[in-house]
């Protein structure tokens, strides 16, 4: 059994009036179960529910009604009362449907009775004229039409009438709508009114279509005539009228069809009459009839509009019988041409909504098209015309193609139905022939698997292909798609669809195997193929890298074949994976292991938990691994494991409770708000789990308390009784170790998580109806103490933090909460007021919450009342009589609180804004004014203000609440509104500045009687006073102004520019947050003179003028942006009210502000820097609160006006003129970038992108600025969110024909630009000419690229912008050229890259050529090494025989090799061309074979470099352009040379042939090549040789080469000497990191002895040496680290090597590097750092720290334990995964490094502290060294003596800074490392049975440690009341201190020591 809330359906409820009731009951008999007596009881009932039950009865008894019933006069009655039930109902009220129900199952006799019933209702109906009643008249005509057939029998007898009823009623509503212009909401309901009258009318007209046809085919003269004529011609106007919404006008396309197919009666006739509709032919058919012409003659007359068009060919495609053939020819002819006309329409209609329209009519086209080709008698011209190759075919699938990733997901589903109608359409026109073997079929799919994958349509295709084709066939094309599929999944944006696919593909290929003869092994290929691969994905990738795999793929694979599972467990456990349980990089087989068991759990593939069932599946003992592992995703999956099960109510074994309990103290301080996420999520399952199987085990222990006592209990129930007891200890436990989480000083994730839990705990086991048992009340296991520190939660920064405890805090009684003590609670009132005029932003949102939770406390009124603040304002309350009345309810209670601390803070508020008028710099610096109206909004949001009682206070108090906003507004909003809110008061205290500023401030003052603004002022401490005295003489300030400012508690403070600013910009927030929320949630007066509301009307309007105010003139963004969300608030309202002047009211803003931005002036106060502030929100906010469902009147008149602005024009050439350009290109901007308008603003792009470029032209700045960051907004919006590091990444790009259809507009204007930029770059006189526009137009162009589907249509080719953009390279601009690189690279088709690249190498001067031009020589060798980089990209992998293309390209290239030798006096083109040998050397480096070409080609490139001035040395070099890039692009090409020897396919080749590749004529070696690199004089060059030689280290250390490759260190070898020398010699520091880096990597053994000149060191020295680099190269991070790396690796060496000497010798080097170690792990260093310093500890532990031998003295080694526990305790989480890997180096044979069998090798930091600790309490042991161990570990325990500072400092806390960040660490917690160093140690203690000899050390602990607590002791007595609000930081420090000293007196008191120190609590 499963509660839970019940959720409440509204049925209705059925009403009989008094003379239906009257007649019921005379009638009523005195037998039970008769007719009237169930409807008489039905009537009675006041729930639907019940009557609905018994209208079921009602049924069954109308059915069995015999025939001597029928004729009785209480079955009649009862009958026709029953048919005024059903015409009484709301017509989607189940009521009214089972009422038709049970009156079709009436008996035969008695129907024509009801239907005469019916028929006389239904004509009562429709003669009542009011038009309130018109909706549901249509609505009863159309429930009776809906599976109810004596309805459906009463309309077609009255089917005249009710057609002309349906007539006048459309007549009706179009007369309405032409009156309700402007009236949203009444114009609205109207469309759906008129929408459904038009269904009813054609569901009715289909219904009697036959008798309509004959009785027109009989008299043409009858009344029907005229009836459907009138129908057409109304629907007719409707289609052509534009006021109609679009679902309207297609409905009324369909209806017009069908009236036409109605009356015509020549089926022949009828598609030559639909196709002169359409096309207004002038040819008619000759026998058009007069009606038709009359009905739609403006359709005859005029040419009809496209969208009427549109319809018009829907309702043609929906209404008329293609599939019955009875059409022929002309029908044939008609559906051809419909799809032209569709085509054309596609092209020009663009709105959204349109695009919608016609991909659903091209879909039905295809649905028709089948249909029509389903005909025998299908003409062999349809069948060529639809054939795959055919014309029409083809232009479908380039609809297809260029809108298969469309943004609307309507759009790209229809094009997938179109691709599959398209596959069935070519199967039925080519017969018989095989489907697998058509060249169709097999070029579409070749087609789609050659396009890349980051398409989407792709997959969608696909995936038709293998529902068509199967698996099979598509695996014959490409093997690896499963593989390539997977790989893509770890993409979110596109894993579902890769999923799709992978499901369709896997699903039908495992049906093709099981159905094939070798049916029995199909198991084995199909896993190989689907789960192996998965497996290794899992396995390998990163954890973050596969969430989408296992989240939509897993689930799918399971579901299709359970028994993988077995497969998968065997697996993973298989004995080459059984080691592999969690690298460093990746969840390894243990976290793939746990995912599979945790997916196939949740489907309930694994059965109920029971006690042995985890044996049987895995160890327990792996589970545990898995909850402490380090990968958050391992620890989750088993947690699910553990939690999600398929049956709600499965019990909870003993085993999963044991190991939640072993899960949650390790996993609560998890840095990862995910991981956060899903552990509450996943406790959550597990506490409704725990809730559901506690109410089944509880019945199982009902029975037994019925039966004697003396009776043997069931073995069954007494389970079932000690499980519940288990469940209640758990709980209990869990919410102990929760709320002991909330300890001073714990880490926001373990706060966040405890509170979550605790929240759900009490909202899982709350006392729900019909709960039989309950496990646990939170009120049984909360003390006074957890109280308190959920209480101290609310003075969190984080206001999550905030939230969760107040929901938990609200829920408990007041008993429990201790607020029913009066001093408690007035404690808390105080604090809460105080904190609301802090000066720290976070402090009045505690206030706000303090004040939230008290307002519901019955005892808050006399607290208020003897508030200090209280007496001072003179605020009265009778609170006496309140109390005294009678017992007031909660709500009552909770209303006169709210009220009265409203009007309270009111009162403050008002005093307190009458200050800030005399001197706002002293409100901004005592009590800031924003604070008070915070929590105003914080106690309005407890109450729900439309339904308080007190109407008339309220109304009162929200007039003031108004009021007070505007005044506070007043003075504070001059200060967001000036020029420069930000620097407004000067924070300089020289005197010069501050005269300087005088003129500023007079400009801004924004308050004439504010002493501060009238003269510039100097803020001063208190010892400055003396010395200013008279330095201001000239323009001294007021008296009263002119000391320094104090606080409320009396003490000087410096007053910043920073403090006023934000007192300023948060009030204008909280007003505008305030006046929001009250236009949000006030009801509204509902009339002008009537007083019904608690916001009326006018202040409305006000509260609209204010916003308008503030967002046309804030200069400020918070300001503005803050009054935008209330501005929206309001908005929304208007939208939806009622009042239909309030309604206008946005349109009239709308074109008030349009209009003063159009004609803005100099003068003009909007702002037109600041990118128009909050203009744009302004507008956003009126144009976005549109109703969706209109026709968006206010968007296409703001766009039409801005557009119009937007387009630079010649009277824009100045700054004056400009600014209404200026602020339309900032408004498009903001709209452009709104997701609420969706695609309706998509119609505007191509004018955007047209305004954005021409106004990049203009010669005014701000302009310019503008436009750039409309086009900004304009790329995001056309080709999405950025997501990737590439600016031209595949995910963000589109292609040509796809871009050019959706914005055809833009293909010309683009060219046109493009020509006329190009036409700029080759000028002969090399003058500079950089056209404005060439950046955005190479942008935009750069992300199209053609596809390979884009068929042979030239109308928006690509091909005509490629001579433009080559052109374009010709630039004297060096980005320009590059721009115009990248931009022709997508240009250009795969197949044609490197024909392209040949052709512009070809265009390559000769060395003779008498006039060289480098600028045009760099634009085409850019391009030509950007499109070959594109074409290896593309080609992953090369064929051992290379293409001719690249044969050719080599071939060009050493044709123009001058270019890279000395010849070519330009470095930069030098560079270049290098770059582009460089490219060719790395992939010819992977061909496998040695041909004559490469030979040559290396032959070359060694010539290059040895002919270099690298290498000759012929002159030196002065700073020329490109010299650094000639410098590196050389060394890199030395490099690849050099590369080839020490390359893994090195190994393939013969000596000979890597002689010949790598010195070609044998001149030089390699070695000294690489010593020639190393000695070179250049930076650059000794930098990339440096990186190069560490590369190859690195890839050698590496498992795919560390096997094969020696070459690396036989070529180091023989340049040692050469790198001994550098480290000895090299002076910058970035070259020397490198150096000692690849020492690093070398064997200590090779390199001593170190022998340089002549002078020898030893490995003592070269410790001193690295050291002393240590210590002088502290600013270079790379250099601490590598010297850190270094050193210790010298040290682990020499310790190992004279373990059995002494080592005196270097004892001090021993001391300083323990020392640089220890500083490397400082919270201070940077992140790489601390990240060495644990690679160091791990390299260093297993033989120096955790080893039986003590190598260093103890102290020293407890100093580098210290380390370890201090990165596990690092805030960056890196630095804790990596220290965690710290405990897998500890030998194995310490008892603690396992516990219960498991192998902790990769743990998460948390259980890695608590391993650590009880290691290090093993090995003091081990070593023999208890008693000194004891007394150190107890001193970190104790910590560092801090107190000094608050002793002297008790009372003062540094209010100047604004924002506190508090502690450097957000993650580590004291009491936590406390807590678990005295376990370990009592442990310790208990243990080794010895007490301490050196006693003088532990009295000197106590002695500390007593001092320490009476300091302490008296600090937090010195506190104020409630410090942990008002003092936080003291509080949680003095209290985390206080935790740690009771720790220790608990240890000292086990050897009779520290009774002295708990004395002190």
């Amino acid at each position: 059994m499963v509660l839970k809330k019940k959720k409440v359906l509204d049925v209705g409820r059925i009403v009989l009036d008094q003379h239906q009731l009257a007649r019921l009951r005379c009638i009523v008999s005195v037998e039970k179960n008769d007719l009237a007596n169930l409807l008489l009881e039905c009537a009675q009932l006041t729930d639907g529910i019940q009557q609905l039950c018994l209208l079921k009865k009602i049924g069954c008894m109308l059915r069995k009604l015999g025939g001597d019933d029928v004729h009785h006069s209480q079955s009649g009655t009862c009958v026709e009362i029953l048919v005024r039930i059903y015409w009484g109902l709301e017509s989607r009220s189940p009521l009214k449907r089972a009422t038709a129900s049970a009156l079709n199952g009436i008996p035969e006799n008695l129907k024509e009775e009801v239907v005469s019933c019916l028929i006389s209702c239904l004509k009562k109906e429709m003669l009542i004229v009011d038009k309130s009643h018109i909706r549901k008249v249509i609505d009863s005509i159309a429930a009776c039409m809906e599976n109810f057939s004596l309805g459906e029998m009463c309309t077609q007898c009255l089917y005249l009438e009710v057609l002309q009823f349906l007539h006048m009623t459309l007549v009706d509503f179009k007369l309405q709508n032409m009156n309700l212009g402007g009236q949203h909401i009444l114009q609205n309901k109207l469309m759906h009114d008129l929408l459904a009258a038009l269904k009813a009318t054609m569901v009715l007209v289909q219904k009697v279509q036959e008798k309509i046809h004959d009785v027109l085919c009989r008299n043409t003269e009858s009344s029907l005539w005229e009836t459907m004529c009138g129908l057409l011609t109304c629907v007719i106007e409707i289609l052509l009228d534009g006021d109609f919404l679009q679902t309207v006008q297609s409905t009324a396309g369909m209806a017009a069809l069908l009236f036409i197919k109605t009356i015509v009666d020549c089926d022949e006739l009828l598609p030559k009459l639909v196709h002169d509709l359409l096309f207004n032919s002038n040819q008619r058919a000759h026998d058009v009839p007069e009606w038709l012409i009359q009905s739609c003659g403006q359709l005859y007359s005029t040419p009809p509009p496209d969208d009427v068009v549109l319809f018009l060919s829907q309702g043609s495609l929906a209404m008329l019988d293609w599939k019955g053939g009875k059409m022929r020819n002309s029908g044939e002819h008609l559906l051809l041409d419909i799809l032209t006309v569709l085509l054309s329409l596609n092209a020009r209609l663009k709105e959204s909504s349109m695009a919608m329209s016609v991909s659903r009519n091209l879909s039905l086209w295809t649905t028709s098209a089948l249909d029509a080709l389903h005909v025998d008698t299908c003409s062999q011209y349809l069948k060529d015309s639809l054939n795959g190759n055919s014309e029409a075919i083809q232009k479908l699938l380039e609809y297809i193609w260029t809108h298969w990733e469309h943004p609307l997901d309507g759009v790209r589903h229809q094009t997938k139905t179109i691709f599959k109608n398209i596959l069935k359409i070519h199967q039925k026109t080519i017969d018989d022939t095989c489907v697998l073997t058509d060249p169709f079929f097999l070029n579409i799919t070749h087609n789609l698997m050659s396009l890349e994958w980051h398409i989407k349509g792709k997959y969608v295709l696909l995936g038709c292909l293998v529902e068509y084709f199967g698996t099979e066939h598509i695996l014959t094309v490409d093997e690896s798609i499963p593989k390539q599929v997977l790989g893509i999944n770890l993409e979110q944006s596109l894993a579902t669809y890769a999923t799709d696919l992978l499901e369709k593909m896997f699903v039908s290929h495992k049906n093709q195997l099981m159905s094939s003869s070798e049916s029995g092994y199909w198991s084995k290929r199909w896993h190989d193929i689907w789960v192996s691969p998965f497996l290794m994905k899992l396995c390998e990738e990163k954890p973050s890298q596969t969430t989408y795999i296992i989240e939509y793929y897993l689930p799918k694979l399971l579901k299709c074949n359970p028994d993988s599972l077995t497969f998968m467990i065997k697996e993973l456990q298989s004995s080459d994976k059984a080691s592999n349980v969690g690298p460093f990089n990746n969840r390894g087989a243990l976290g793939a292991l746990m995912t599979c068991l945790r997916a196939a759990r949740a489907q309930g593939l694994l059965g109920t938990a029971e006690e042995s069932a985890w044996d049987e599946l895995i160890p327990i003992s792996l589970i545990k691994q898995a909850l402490v592992h380090k990968h958050e995703q391992v620890c989750l999956d088993a947690l699910g494991l553990i939690c999600e099960t398929h049956c709600s109510t499965e019990a909870l074994s003993q085993q999963e409770i044991a190991l939640i309990k072993y899960f949650l103290p390790y996993n609560m301080n998890s840095q990862s708000p995910a991981m956060r996420q899903q552990i509450v999520w996943l406790m959550k399952k597990l506490f409704s789990r725990l809730r559901d199987s506690s109410q089944v085990l509880y019945k199982q222990t009902q029975p037994t308390k019925q039966k004697n006592a003396m009776c043997e209990k069931n073995p069954k129930s007494q389970h079932a009784e000690i499980q519940l007891q288990q469940y209640k200890d758990f709980m209990v436990w869990i919410c102990g170790t929760l709320l002991q989480a909330l300890f001073p000083g714990a880490s926001f994730p373990r706060k966040f998580i405890a509170l979550s839990l605790l929240g759900i705990i009490a909202e899982v086991f709350e006392n729900l109806e019909g709960q039989t048992y309950r496990v646990m009340q939170m009120t049984d296991v909360l003390q006074p103490a957890n109280v308190d520190a959920l209480l101290g939660c609310l003075s969190s920064t984080f206001e999550e933090l905030k939230l969760l405890a107040y929901d938990i805090l609200k829920k408990l009684p007041p008993i429990v909460l201790g607020l029913k003590d009066s001093e408690k609670l007035q404690t808390l009132l105080q604090t809460a007021l105080d904190l609301s005029t802090s000066t720290k932003p976070y402090d009045c949102i505690t206030a706000s919450y303090l004040l939230s939770l008290l307002v519901q406390q019955e005892g808050l009124m006399p607290a208020l009342s003897a508030c200090p603040l209280k007496q001072q304002t003179g605020y009265p309350i009778d609170y006496l009589g309140k109390v005294c009345g009678k017992q007031s309810t909660d709500k009552e209670v909770l209303e006169t609180n709210v009220l009265e601390v409203i009007k309270y803070l009111l009162n403050c508020l008002s005093d307190e804004i009458r200050q800030a008028e005399r001197s706002l710099v002293h409100t901004a610096a005592s009590n800031p004014l924003y604070g008070r109206v915070h929590c105003i909004i914080g106690a309005l949001q407890q109450l729900s203000l439309k339904s308080v009682s007190k109407v008339a206070e309220w109304r009162e108090t929200v007039a003031t609440l108004i009021l007070m906003a505007f005044h506070l507004s007043a003075v504070v909003s001059p200060i967001c509104q000036s020029s420069s809110p930000e620097g407004l008061i000067p924070m300089d205290t020289d005197l010069e500045t501050a005269r300087n500023l005088q003129k500023i401030l007079n400009e801004i003052k924004p308050w004439d009687t504010n002493d501060y603004f009238t003269q510039a002022k100097l803020l001063k401490n208190e010892e400055d006073q003396e010395l200013g005295k008279n330095a201001f003489d000239d323009c001294k300030p007021s008296e009263n102004l002119s000391m320094a400012m104090m606080d409320q508690a009396g003490q000087f403070c410096q007053v910043t520019a920073q403090m006023v600013l934000v007192c300023c910009w948060r009030s204008m927030k909280e007003i505008s947050l305030l006046l929001g929320f009250l236009c949000q949630h006030l009801p509204l007066q509902s009339i002008p003179d009537l007083k019904d509301g608690l916001l009326m009307i006018h202040q409305v309007g006000e509260i609209g003028e204010y916003f308008k105010c503030q967002l046309l003139q804030s200069r400020h963004r918070g300001a503005f942006e803050l009054a935008y969300v209330g501005f929206v608030k309001l908005t929304e309202r208007l939208t939806s009210c009622k009042n239909s002047d309030l309604q206008k009211l946005p349109q009239r803003w709308l074109e008030e502000v349009l209009h003063e931005v159009k004609s803005s002036i100099p003068t003009s106060k909007l702002c037109a820097t600041r990118r128009s502030a909050g203009i744009p929100f302004y507008i956003q906010a009126l144009v976005s609160s549109e109703l969706r469902a209109s026709n968006m009147s206010l968007l296409k008149l703001t766009m039409k006006e801005l557009i119009s602005l937007a387009i630079p024009s010649s009277k824009c050439q100045d700054e004056t003129a400009s600014v209404p350009q200026v602020h339309s290109l900032n408004i498009l901007r903001a709209l452009f970038r709104d997701t609420k308008l969706g695609e309706n603003i998509i119609p505007y792009v191509p004018e955007g992108m047209q305004a954005a470029i021409l106004g990049f032209t203009s010669p005014v700045w701000a302009v310019r600025n503008s436009s750039t960051l409309l086009f900004s907004a304009l790329i995001t919006r056309i080709f999405g969110v950025k997501r990737g590091k590439d600016e031209c990444s595949k995910k963000n790009r589109m292609t040509g024909r796809e871009f050019f259809t959706r914005f055809p507009t833009l293909y010309p204007f683009l060219l046109k630009q493009l020509e006329t930029v190009a036409n700029t770059m080759d000028s002969d006189s090399g003058m500079l000419k950089l056209h404005p526009s060439l950046f955005l137009l190479l942008l935009v162009l750069g992300r199209l690229y053609p596809s390979p589907l884009d068929g042979t249509s030239s109308a928006l080719s690509l091909a005509p912008f490629v001579p433009f953009i080559i052109r374009c390279g010709h630039s004297p601009v060096y980005r320009s050229r590059e721009m115009a690189a990248r931009a022709l690279v997508p240009f250009v088709a795969v197949d044609q890259i490197l024909p392209m690249a040949v052709s512009l190498m070809e265009r390559l001067p000769a060395a003779t050529d008498p006039r060289i031009r480098q600028n045009h020589i760099h634009g085409i060798l850019l391009q030509a090494l950007h499109l070959l980089r594109s074409f290896f990209d593309t080609k992953q992998r090369m064929n051992s025989s290379l293409p001719k293309e690249l044969h050719d390209i080599i071939g060009c290239t050493r044709a123009k090799i001058w270019l890279a030798t000395q010849q070519n006096s330009c470095f930069l083109t030098r560079a270049t061309f290098l770059d582009i040998l460089n490219i060719l050397c790395h992939q010819l480096d992977k061909s496998k074979t040695i041909d004559p070409e490469i030979l040559n080609f290396w032959q070359t490139a060694h010539n290059i470099i040895l002919g270099s001035e690298l290498f000759t040395n012929e002159q030196r070099f002065s700073p020329v352009p490109g010299l650094i890039q000639w410098q590196r692009n050389i060394t890199k090409l030395t490099l690849s040379v050099l590369g080839i020897s020490v390359s893994p396919q090195a190994m393939s080749l013969t000596p000979d042939a890597i002689h010949k590749l790598t010195s070609g004529t044998a001149e030089v070696e390699s070695s000294l090549l690489l010593s020639h690199l190393l000695c070179s004089e250049f930076l650059e060059v000794r930098l990339l040789t440096l990186e190069a030689v560490l590369l190859w280290l690195e890839e050698m250390d590496s498992k795919q080469v560390k096997e094969t490759n020696g070459n690396v260190l036989f070529l180091l070898s023989q340049v040692e000497d050469t790198l001994k020398k550098l480290a000895m010699q090299e002076k910058h520091p970035e070259c020397l990191a490198k150096i000692l880096k690849i020492l690093c990597h070398l064997s200590i053994d090779r390199l001593f002895p170190w022998v340089v000149n002549t002078s020898v060191m030893s490995e003592a020295k070269f410790l001193k040496w690295i050291l002393s680099i240590a210590e002088t190269g502290k600013n270079s991070i790379e250099m601490q680290s590598v010297t850190l790396t270094l050193a210790s690796k010298l040290v682990n060496y020499l310790m190992l090597k004279e373990r059995e000497k002494s080592l005196d010798s270097i004892s001090q080097d021993l001391r300083q590097w323990i020392h640089l170690l220890a500083q490397s792990c400082g919270a201070e260093q940077q992140t790489e750092i601390r990240l060495t310093a644990a690679k160091v500890l791990i390299e260093i532990i297993p033989s120096l720290l955790a080893n039986k031998q003590l190598y260093f003295d103890l102290l020293n080694t407890l100093t580098l334990w210290r380390c370890i526990f201090t990165l596990l305790q690092d805030e960056e989480h890196v630095v804790r995964d990596k220290a965690t890997d710290i405990m897998q180096m500890i030998t194995p044979f310490l008892k603690a490094r396992k516990e219960d069998d498991i192998s902790f090798s990769a743990i998460n930091p948390s259980r890695a502290m608590d391993l650590g600790l009880g290691v290090l309490c093993e090995l003091l042991q081990i070593w023999n060294q208890t008693s000194l161990g004891i007394v150190t570990l107890i001193e970190w325990m104790l910590g560092e003596d801090n107190m000094e500072g608050d002793a002297t400092n008790d009372n003062v806390e540094n209010y100047d800074m604004l924002f506190d960040k508090g502690e450097f660490n957000l993650w580590a917690e004291k009491i936590i490392f406390a807590n678990l160093l005295q376990k370990h140690l009592l442990n310790l203690i208990s243990e080794s049975h010895v007490v301490p000899g050196d006693e003088s050390g532990l009295c000197r602990l106590t002695t500390m440690a007593a001092n320490q607590a009476q300091r302490v002791a008296g600090l937090l007595k010195g506190l104020p009341p409630a410090p942990e609000f008002s003092r936080t930081a003291d509080y949680t420090r003095l209290s985390i201190q206080k935790v740690r000293l009771l720790n220790v007196a608990e240890l000292l008191s086990l050897f009779g020591l520290g009774a002295v120190i708990t004395g002190h609590f």
